[in-house]
């Protein structure tokens, strides 16, 4: 399947509709409340332009955090929005292949970047993140999910201002108990959705101590 974001054009029409994504805010809001401010080390898989990762360090300014992307455009918008920070490190890499070695962590984030992997690969990048967790690590996916019809996929495209003709052709959206259970079978505890909008939701688990 054509994965559309390696394109400056894909990129940045992403950019300029993200802020104007309606309730967007409040999963991240969430999100927020649900990582601890006494983190060491956060891992934000599909950066993008930085906008999460810059959220949580409001409150951490002092977190060391490495922000993973592929997409040339993301890459040059998260080096610029952090280009002070010597707390952030940047890599180029496509979540298409296993995930490199840059150590443990006390969060995992992700927002708006899994649901382009294929599902095999959503599930074996769940367990990497799992491994990569310290014992009582969090993982917080804000994540694009499916609908169970038709009907309501065609009303959350046009809630966002999208047509299916301008659907981007690399999502592969899955259902949110389908992998609230691998998460579960992986090994996370408190596992749940702690937030939901249509085909917005925030998908967390924990690493048992």
């Amino acid at each position: 399947m054509a994965n559309q974001w390696a394109t400056a054009e894909h990129a940045l029409d992403y950019l300029a509709r993200a802020d104007q994504i309606p309730h967007r805010t409040e999963g991240e809001a969430v999100l927020l409340d649900h990582v601890p401010k006494t983190v060491q080390r956060i891992l934000d898989l599909g950066t993008g332009d930085g906008r999460l990762l810059s959220l949580l360090k409001i409150d951490r300014p002092d977190v060391e955090s490495i922000a993973i992307d592929f997409s040339p455009t993301m890459l040059a918008a998260v080096r610029q929005r952090f280009a002070k920070d010597v707390k952030v490190t940047i890599l180029e890499h496509n979540m298409d292949n296993p995930l490199p070695p840059v150590g443990q962590f006390d969060g995992v984030v992700s927002s708006f970047a899994i649901h382009h992997l294929a599902h095999p690969r959503k599930h074996s990048l769940y367990q990497e993140v799992f491994d990569l967790l310290q014992p009582g690590g969090i993982f917080c996916n804000l994540e694009h999910v499916s609908s169970p019809t038709l009907k309501l996929h065609e009303q959350f495209l046009r809630a966002i201002g999208y047509t299916l003709e301008e659907e981007d052709p690399s999502n592969q959206l899955l259902d949110v108990e389908t992998q609230l259970g691998w998460l579960r079978n992986i090994g996370f505890e408190d596992v749940d959705c702690y937030w939901k909008w249509l085909e917005m939701a925030l998908l967390i688990g924990v690493k048992p101590l």
